[in-house]
């Protein structure tokens, strides 16, 4: 056994959970592996939101200074569609476009995860590109390394950190997850539009690096099914993105990509695409359900982090890689009070599960913990509902030669006929509001 195969801790996976873990780690003076399956960091990623950056900053101070970044999200309009109409909330602040930016940016992962790979390079890690981790090593019962194809053979170390996204198969091994029902996933799928920057600019008032989110909830957004659809300004593209629950889609018998293309050519969406030209296409599976999902996050010599972890508040905030970051940062603090007491045992990594439950982490995965369960029992909610408050709202605003409270009690006498048609229910607004309480509909 070359002592160049031997490390105090090996990292699969150079995502944001993966490249924390190998940095906090690196940053201690640790030998630390870092393994990527592709020929760069972030060559194999597909990514459709926003970087949220509360630990990186925390990591790396004014990061935003170095980072290959596109634009800061000064402002997020959400939407409520219906196949004719819309609803929307908007929240914009100048404070967002001072330091730390609300610590929100769009970014390109396969520049992103280069250089932040570079950074933990830069602190001591040893990074293996190519890298193929096909099994676990483990001597009785332990986890002591992996065994990866090609010239570089076995790997050995005290722990292995698996943050190899959301099919990860090493959790699998170590026994801390099932695969996947498919309740537990949705599917994304992003188109890249291109469009000149004074376009983008223009169209949705931006001017430096501003940038905005734009969501739509469910609704039409995903006719009717659990899901959404969002609208991301980079410098010189847009990033379009559809996520739908994967099992209602298939109990509809609907297709995500007859999905992603009628969200393309809904009124309230091409408006903002048009004239700019698709020049890149991707798809993956996303993990929801984490807090159930997952039972047990470490075991004698091994942690899992980040997607692999199933870490991803899958709400109306659909955050994932500052919860990467905080589960890759807990990893590396929980195998440094191991290396402390020499004990690498799951009873001393447990430490971990104490960390992410202190942290945001577990306490918004529990939060959202029902969201799941609540939109598969009431699809309604997803659709009728939508088309009814869509159609109040309309109808509010809507110009008429007739007295406004006139044209408000009529609004209201409609909006209840519809909202009892929709519940079939004696009493829907009570019905609406028990079922919310019920199914946890506070994730909202």
């Amino acid at each position: 056994m070359a002592n160049e195969n031997i490390f105090d801790a090996i990292i699969v996976g150079a995502g944001p959970a993966g490249t924390t873990a190998a940095f906090v780690l690196a940053k201690a003076g640790m030998n630390v592996a870092l393994l990527e399956r592709g020929p760069s960091a972030g060559s194999k990623n597909v990514f459709g939101g926003v970087l949220y950056a509360t630990v990186l900053n925390r990591l790396i101070p004014n990061f935003w200074e170095q980072a290959p970044l596109e634009r800061h999200i000064k402002g997020i309009k959400i939407f409520l569609i219906s196949p004719d109409n819309a609803v929307s909330i908007g929240v914009e602040s100048q404070a967002h476009n001072n330091p730390p930016f609300n610590n929100s940016f769009t970014v390109s992962r396969a520049h992103f995860d280069h250089w932040y790979a570079s950074k933990a390079e830069e602190a001591g890690a040893m990074f293996l590109t190519n890298t193929l981790v096909d099994d676990l090593l483990k001597y009785r019962d332990k986890v002591i390394g992996v065994k990866v194809r090609g010239e570089e053979g076995e790997l050995y170390a005290d722990v292995v950190i698996v943050a190899d996204g959301v099919n990860s198969i090493l959790a699998e091994k170590a026994g801390l997850r099932k695969p996947y029902a498919r309740r537990q996933v949705s599917l994304g799928m992003k188109e890249i539009i291109e469009l000149p920057r004074s376009v983008i600019e223009d169209r949705f008032g931006l001017s430096g690096h501003e940038g905005v989110e734009l969501k739509y909830i469910a609704g039409d957004a995903t006719k009717g099914i659990w899901g959404g659809g969002n609208i991301y300004t980079n410098l010189e593209s847009l990033s379009l993105v559809t996520w739908v629950a994967v099992d209602p889609m298939l109990k509809a018998k609907v297709k995500a990509t007859d999905l992603f293309e009628q969200f393309k050519e809904h009124p309230f969406v091409r408006n903002y695409i048009k004239g700019g030209e698709t020049v890149e296409y991707q798809a993956h599976l996303a993990p929801d359900g984490g807090y159930d999902a997952t039972p047990q996050y470490f075991t004698d010599g091994l942690m899992i982090a980040g997607d692999a972890a199933r870490f991803l508040n899958a709400s109306v905030h659909y955050e994932g890689t500052n919860f990467a970051m905080a589960s890759g940062e807990a990893a590396a603090k929980t195998f440094l009070e191991a290396r402390r007491n020499n004990d690498y045992t799951a009873k001393s990594l447990s430490h971990y599960q104490k960390l992410l439950n202190e942290s945001f982490v577990m306490k918004d995965l529990n939060r959202y913990r029902k969201m799941n369960h609540f939109a598969e029992k009431n699809p309604e909610f997803f659709g009728p509902y939508f088309d009814v408050i869509t159609q109040a709202a309309i109808d509010f605003f809507t110009v008429k030669e007739m007295p406004k409270r006139t044209q408000e009690w009529q609004m209201i006498k409609d909006f209840y006929k519809n909202l009892r048609r929709v519940s079939k229910s004696r009493f829907p607004l009570l019905s609406f509001i028990w079922k919310a309480i019920k199914g946890g509909i506070s994730f909202i």
